[in-house]
């Protein structure tokens, strides 16, 4: 009984708190944006530790707050920045980032204590492993990207960083469709780009691909913890 009113009373913090988030834009103000990160995860921490709350409805609900709001906020705000192998902006669409900064940045304005620059400037593969647990990383050498892309859409709905032989980025896989996200270099003027997998990108051309799935139950208890990442 305890426990069926914990989950009630979690299922209302959540949906009462996705009400709020409301409608996006093609083109967020970003400084919006990280003041509605800022006060939501207030709002997700504090039912967190409220013992009326259930824990997992709180976990699940800030999985859903975090998606959407770096798919459909974060994301865009990024897109058209510039590409640059020094680029270090912080910044939407003012100065250039590379693609590992591109990665960083972005997951410490959803909220979590990152290393951004240590991660940034380390092999995409160490960075993967300290975001998220070695049983949520694949490795793929060789792959055709069909096989990967079936694979993703296999492992489910959900966020990913993606490792290759001199690039990061992310995939999207939303729904059965995935997309990949990054700062491409191959396109340097175009730079953050929301592209298919198998379009004339890095990530179909590289030999070896480790993919990390993020958001998960323990990333996101440790940013209602309020915990630093390593």
């Amino acid at each position: 009984m305890e426990k069926g009113r914990r989950l009630m009373m979690g299922m209302l913090c959540c949906i009462m708190l996705l009400v709020k988030t409301g409608c996006t834009q093609k083109r967020p103000d970003y400084k919006v944006v990280k003041a509605e990160v800022a006060k939501r995860k207030t709002q997700l921490c504090n039912a967190y530790n409220d013992p009326k709350c259930d824990k997992d409805s709180v976990v699940r609900c800030a999985q859903q707050f975090l998606f959407t709001t770096m798919t459909t906020k974060v994301f865009p705000s990024w897109y058209g920045t510039k590409w640059a192998y020094h680029g270090t902006t912080e910044e939407p669409r003012k100065g250039k980032v590379a693609c590992g900064y591109f990665v960083t940045t972005t997951i410490r304005d959803l909220g979590f204590d990152v290393p951004r620059v240590r991660w940034a400037q380390a092999a995409s593969e160490a960075m993967i492993k300290e975001m998220t647990d070695r049983k949520y990383i694949k490795r793929y050498r060789f792959s055709d990207i069909g096989h990967i892309e079936s694979e993703i859409r296999a492992w489910g709905d959900g966020l990913y960083v993606v490792g290759m032989d001199s690039h990061t980025g992310f995939i999207v896989n939303k729904k059965g469709v995935c997309r990949f996200v990054h700062s491409d270099y191959y396109n340097p003027l175009g730079g953050v780009i929301s592209e298919k997998l198998s379009s004339n990108n890095p990530l179909k051309a590289s030999k070896y691909r480790v993919i990390g799935k993020v958001l998960t139950d323990e990333m996101v208890m440790k940013w209602l913890k309020k915990e630093k990442f390593p």
